[in-house]
């Protein structure tokens, strides 16, 4: 028995839809939200650009790496941290540096969700926090891991089971563990 209110197996080759449950009803997406947060951010700036985060995205709530206002990381590190850790500061710092501001890469992630012909899903935030307006549909949401894949850095990241990266500037590290249990249990799985 699926629990899903709403559910979809897609074949990624293909598109093909091999099985769903209310795939196209719009429901809030949370942290999957950071699917497109890494596919728009892949799009706009280099792994290695580097980036220094802003105060606007330190203490945001939810799940985080504990960023401090000036750290420097690369947009790879900080996507790492994106998609193992499902950090809500990551996604604000990746959002601020790469658009200006978390409102204008909200604007980015929407453009490119047009541009791979959604119509039921809309971006208010990079990190999946509850808002108003902010939804897709599982099909959707299937489209968009399907064109994520694509990318290189994006594939390669998300098959990741631990990663380190730069603790505040210090020779300390943060260690990152991919929190999707299908990577060390189901054969052939890629994130």
């Amino acid at each position: 028995a699926i629990s899903a209110f709403s559910a979809i197996l897609m074949e990624a080759e293909s598109g093909r839809t091999v099985w769903e449950k209310q795939a196209d009803l719009p429901l809030p997406m949370a942290s999957t939200t950071k699917i497109m947060t890494a596919l728009t951010a892949l799009s706009l700036a280099s792994p290695d650009t580097r980036i220094c985060v802003d105060e606007e995205a330190v203490g945001v709530e939810g799940s985080s790496i504990y960023l401090e206002s000036g750290e420097c990381l690369t947009l790879e590190q900080l996507l790492y941290a994106l998609l193992l850790e499902s950090a809500n500061d990551a996604a604000s710092a990746i959002a601020v540096a790469v658009s200006g501001s978390v409102e204008s890469f909200a604007e980015r992630m929407n453009r490119k969700a047009a541009e791979l012909g959604l119509t039921d899903t809309h971006f208010i935030n990079p990190h999946g926090l509850d808002a108003e307006g902010h939804y897709t549909t599982a099909y959707e949401l299937a489209l968009i891991t399907r064109a994520a894949l694509e990318n290189p850095s994006f594939r390669g990241i998300c098959a990741t089971e631990r990663k380190t990266i730069p603790l505040h500037g210090t020779e300390g590290v943060r260690l990152l563990l991919n929190h999707n249990k299908l990577l060390d249990s189901y054969e052939g799985c890629i994130g």
